[in-house]
């Protein structure tokens, strides 16, 4: 058995999805996910520092 097979059996794929609507609003909870994903890592990106910053600034 593969991994993915007991990955795959937590989400079951046999009914559609579900979808968010607010005035003209419309779209499914999975988008909505992925798009929060998205922004979180965005985010990330530009709030935390680089790893190799602070060892520069030792060196100067």
């Amino acid at each position: 058995m593969y991994w993915y097979t007991a990955v795959a059996a937590l989400v079951p794929l046999d009914h559609l999805g579900r979808y968010l609507h607010w005035h003209w609003l419309l779209i499914s909870v999975a988008n909505l996910a992925v798009i929060a994903i998205m922004v979180v890592t965005f985010l990330a990106a530009l709030l935390l520092p680089f790893p190799g910053r602070r060892r520069r600034k030792e060196n100067q």
